[in-house]
């Protein structure tokens, strides 16, 4: 008879951290709705105002291999506790802020210090912990909460149609602080271990197993017999294909889509709301991208990626189409597909990251990363607001976002996680 099988708090720890991420990442996927209101309020271009946005782009990447370093070290229920707060408390003091060094301040270095503590890293090192057989299902779970985040903006549309931007922020800071901190406390552990469970729910006899065909495994791959830190990943060719990609698909791209998204149905002539409106689209179809990611688990990581990248490429092109209001079903088709496949892509690049360089280190790793979104998501924003400002449309935005995505469909090519963590033949 086989032994009962325990339920597996993994997954607990999983809605935990889907419920961090959706929480944290109000914090910065609203800023497409509230960038319009504080350009209307104060009348300063939209080149300077992005600014703000790049400024907590950049301190969100500074931070994060600090993020990831204290969640390898210390106990990540107290770690992301604390960055929800401190994000919150940004988030709320924005609702006094009258010159743009303020917001500089509050939303630039306050709240995404905060983000960073309680953000990305320090939640997919813990979840790297408790998945390995189905890592890409459960960093695809996660990045659906990201992608819920940016369904967020309708809500704060509505607040600030309704209350004004000022108490939209407040709503925001409030909401993350008492929903967030207060449950990482309660529920997080960091390890398996910690509550006598074996990763993915196994049972010792399958842990005992697995362990066998592991060592063996590594025991013939060099890769994988090696241990990670940030030192020995840094000298491979790997790692620096990773990172070039998350400047370009994670700092390049997905923040033009996300800090402009509501202002390329604005310039269309589309309403406040119903812009937002297709941007909750694109969150609600990015969340569900992630999902889709997990069937990389079982074709392998390149079947899925290249093909998918190309196809996100296209729906970014029909930007270029989108002229007016006379194609009211353009918008719609362009923010479900877009959305839909490039959160699959995300999905797959965290899955990834964690095939190659996971370990007791991997926290450090993974921060390294977002330091490349940073140097990308730091220019961006602020490029694509002064391109509008010069020429007065984004039609070289949009080329930029085609272009982004081709290379990152080459480059992820050459980063060949089908010859060093063979995902489905292991299978």
């Amino acid at each position: 008879m086989s032994p009962k099988r325990r339920f597996f708090y993994g997954w607990v720890i999983l809605a935990v951290g889907f419920l961090t991420i959706v929480g944290g990442y109000v914090c910065r996927n609203t800023f497409s709705v509230f960038y319009p209101a504080i350009v209307e309020e104060f009348g300063w271009t939209r080149g300077n105002t992005a600014i703000i946005f790049s400024i907590n782009i950049l301190v969100y990447g500074l931070i994060a291999p600090f993020a990831g370093a204290l969640a390898d070290r210390f106990r990540p229920r107290y770690v992301l506790a604390a960055g929800a707060v401190l994000m919150g408390i940004g988030m709320a003091s924005c609702s006094f802020a009258t010159e743009r060094w303020q917001f500089y301040l509050l939303y630039g270095v306050v709240a995404a210090t905060g983000l960073s503590v309680a953000g990305w890293a320090p939640v997919a090192t813990l979840i790297a912990n408790w998945f390995v057989r189905r890592r890409a299902l459960a960093f695809g779970i996660l990045g659906a909460g990201f992608g819920l985040s940016l369904i967020s903006a309708y809500v704060a549309q509505y607040v600030i149609t309704e209350f004004g931007w000022r108490a939209a922020y407040v709503v925001i800071g409030l909401f993350i602080a008492v929903l967030v901190a207060p449950i990482c406390i309660l529920f997080v552990r960091r390890t398996p271990a910690d509550k006598g469970l074996f990763p993915d729910g196994m049972t010792a006899d399958e842990a005992a197993a697995d362990l066998v065909q592991t060592t063996h495994y590594r025991a013939a791959s060099e890769w994988r017999s090696k241990n990670w830190t940030i030192g020995a990943a840094i000298r491979t060719r790997q790692f620096w294909l990773l990172f070039t990609i998350w400047v370009v698909s994670m700092g390049i791209v997905e923040q033009i889509a996300i800090s402009h998204h509501v202002y390329f149905y604005l310039d269309a002539g589309y309403a406040p709301l119903t812009a937002a409106t297709y941007f909750s689209i694109f969150g609600i179809c990015f969340a569900v991208g992630n999902l889709m990611g997990a069937i990389s688990d079982r074709v392998g990581r390149e079947r899925f990626f290249i093909p998918v990248c190309l196809v996100c490429a296209g729906f970014a092109s029909l930007y270029l189409l989108m002229r007016d209001t006379s194609t009211p079903w353009l918008p719609p088709i362009i923010a479900a597909g877009f959305g839909l496949t490039f959160g699959s892509l995300c999905c797959v690049l965290n899955a990834t990251l964690a095939d190659l360089f996971q370990g007791k280190h991997y926290g450090r790793i993974a921060g390294s990363m977002i330091v490349g979104f940073a140097v990308g998501g730091t220019v961006s924003p602020w490029l694509a607001g002064h391109l509008h400002d010069i020429t007065g449309s984004y039609s070289i935005t949009y080329a930029m976002l085609v272009a982004g995505l081709i290379a990152t469909a080459a480059m992820f090519w050459f980063v060949a996680p089908r010859k060093l963590n063979p995902i489905a033949s292991r299978r």
